[in-house]
């Protein structure tokens, strides 16, 4: 179980990492492809800025996981690596709570997944 536990951490951190380079570099263009039921076309460029700013939290999420690799105890890395899921999971719940459902399925549901995975291991 633990390998399963490390290539849903692995799999939810390279997510966040794409979602990074999403908000922060394609927002008008991927963004607006992914967003496109949760906002009108002609918002993307008014809040890139904004979505720059969601991409480098998501970027830190990604971090934080990549961190749990490299911490030798094992207390620890289990801690950070609940820590940052869980924050992943709060942040799915909320973006499918005020933008559209499916962020769940692709943010939360991963997460809780790992979480999972982690806890049995």
């Amino acid at each position: 179980m633990e390998i399963v536990a490390k290539i849903l951490i692995a799999a939810v951190a390279l997510e966040h990492l794409y979602i990074l380079w999403m908000e922060m570099f394609a927002w008008e263009t991927k963004g607006k492809e992914v967003f496109k039921a949760a906002l009108p076309p002609e918002m993307f460029k008014p809040t890139k800025g904004l979505a720059a700013n969601q991409g480098l939290y998501n970027g830190f999420l990604a971090a934080g996981l990549i961190w749990s690799f490299f911490i030798e105890d094992p207390k620890w890395q289990t801690n950070i690596a609940l820590f940052f899921l869980g924050c992943v999971v709060v942040a799915g719940i909320y973006g499918a709570i005020s933008a559209t459902k499916k962020i769940f399925f692709v943010q939360a549901l991963p997460a809780i997944l790992a979480i999972a995975a982690v806890l049995l291991k």
